[in-house]
């Protein structure tokens, strides 16, 4: 009976501190919204953080973007001449990266950069006791740091996708028009013929709002969270990259649920 208590316990400890985390998380969350209005009186702040965690990531994002565009147009084209329909490479590319890829790549590629440098800065800054001096002197670490990093990386999120999605589909043009010969005009006025603004442009934007809100909760929590130590730092860090693209491909399915049912 004693075996079986133990056993019992050592499986819901796991479950149990996953709970309480949650709970600190959601009040956490609680104390960024009501210190927010403190944070964006003081734009600086924030724009700086935005040049932070969204200009800092435009050079991976249009690499990236475009060489997803160039794959997904060669490997569009090879699919859709089998069925005698390689003028449609357009609609393949442009539906391909605004509905699904641009928005999660962009997600997975923000929170591998920003969201792992946010953690870095605030458990660094909790190291040094930065956070602690500024309690001292009656700042609210959380309005002052915390918040403008939250929604520096909320509002950054839907500008990189967009630029995501943009160099990918210059990518799927310079494959398909440039190297394998497509009509250009077929090219581009199939892709505005087939392309909805509110189905396809605007989810794509909600997507990306949400993996923003996610990726940015995590990172400044993880930050906030964590021990005062080179290898709490370090811990949280990878933390915050693994459960960020764990949060973003769980969101993406539920999204995609909710907005492409019966479309």
């Amino acid at each position: 009976m004693k075996l079986l208590f133990d056993l019992v316990s050592r499986l819901g400890q796991p479950v149990t501190n996953t709970l309480i985390k949650l709970g600190f998380a959601a009040r956490f969350q609680l104390a960024i919204l009501r210190h927010s209005a403190t944070a964006l009186l003081r734009p600086q702040l924030t724009l700086r953080e935005i040049w932070f965690a969204g200009v800092l990531s435009v050079l991976i994002i249009v690499v990236s973007g475009l060489f997803v565009g160039m794959v997904l147009a060669l490997q569009g084209y090879d699919t859709l001449q089998r069925f005698g329909a390689a003028s449609s490479l357009g609609i393949l590319v442009a539906l391909s990266l605004v509905r699904e890829l641009g928005p999660v790549v962009a997600g997975l590629l923000f929170a591998s950069r920003a969201g792992s440098a946010i953690t870095a800065e605030i458990g660094l800054m909790k190291a040094t006791e930065q956070l602690a001096a500024m309690e001292m002197m009656a700042v609210n670490p959380i309005a002052r740091v915390v918040a403008p990093k939250f929604w520096g990386g909320v509002i950054s999120m839907p500008l990189l996708a967009a630029m995501f999605s943009a160099m990918g589909i210059f990518g799927g043009y310079l494959i398909g028009v440039q190297l394998l010969g497509l009509d250009e005009g077929s090219f581009w006025s199939q892709m505005q013929g087939a392309v909805d603004f509110r189905l396809d442009v605007m989810n794509g934007v909600i997507k990306s709002l949400f993996f923003g809100f996610a990726v940015s909760l995590i990172a400044v929590f993880e930050g906030y969270d964590a021990p005062p130590t080179a290898e709490g730092i370090s811990t949280a860090t990878t933390r915050t990259v693994v459960t960020s693209a764990l949060v973003i491909l769980a969101l993406d399915f539920i999204l995609t649920a909710f907005m492409f049912r019966g479309v």
